[in-house]
């Protein structure tokens, strides 16, 4: 039987792309892609594109994952994406799901592997780890994330800032991934969380791409201006 795997693409430069995640997308049947709306480049595919077989001539579908929270407009989503997947790989294709980052972290990934082990158990599932981009920022900046006994929170988008409020108080590094929007709020709360001015401040967009834009400061000389509202944003800051 036909086989899947989700491929995490890294956080947006080809050359982040591993040997296995390369090998898989040249064998795929079938390359389908997540994307916001329909009628939008997939980011994932647009990473790989330069990788993919071109005289196999891969099929690529995209997949639309809607921006809302809305639980039962996601369950439903979910389960017609997984649907989806099912129907190529039992129709005999070798498909590869792409996941911009890591399929484990924040990924819709994570949403169709449980609805495909729920409603499709026959079908065999491999997953390919891609390189987060917190750590190609990390080296890129030239930071550490952690070191010695420090403790590391991560937090996937500002909306609940009592949450981060209260586990600032108790982090050494705070590691803020997507929505740039809320970002000058978070500054003012750690700035009351204890984290001095000394801090180590590092944020950057579109990491891994043409257009990215990386700063590295202390938190004192954090301004309005320093920070991005885009939504692929990344932004680092590790109490002195």
């Amino acid at each position: 039987m036909a086989e899947l795997t989700c491929v995490g693409c890294g956080p947006g430069d080809p050359d982040l792309l591993t040997v296995k995640a390369v090998r898989a997308i040249r064998g795929a049947d079938v390359i389908m892609c997540p994307t916001s709306r329909e009628g939008k480049e997939s980011i994932a595919y647009s990473i790989i594109a330069s990788v993919v077989d071109a005289a196999k001539r891969p099929q690529v579908e995209n997949l639309v994952f809607p921006m809302v929270k809305d639980r039962e407009v996601l369950e439903s989503t979910w389960k017609a994406n997984a649907r989806a997947i099912a129907e190529r790989v039992r129709g005999g294709k070798n498909v590869v799901y792409l996941t911009v980052g890591d399929p484990s972290l924040y990924s819709t990934w994570i949403y169709l592997q449980r609805e495909l082990k729920s409603s499709y158990p026959e079908i065999k599932v491999s997953v390919v780890p891609g390189i987060v981009s917190m750590f190609a920022f990390a080296s890129k900046v030239g930071i550490s994330i952690a070191e010695g006994d420090e403790t590391v929170a991560v937090i996937p988008a500002c909306y609940d800032l009592s949450r981060v409020r209260e586990t600032a108080k108790n982090c050494d590094t705070m590691i803020f991934l997507k929505d740039g929007r809320y970002f000058d709020q978070v500054i003012s709360l750690l700035r009351e969380a204890g984290f001095p001015s000394s801090s180590l401040f590092a944020i950057a967009q579109d990491v891994g791409t043409d257009e990215e834009v990386v700063k590295k400061l202390t938190l004192g000389e954090v301004t309005k201006e320093t920070l991005t509202s885009k939504y692929f944003s990344i932004m680092v800051v590790k109490r002195a």
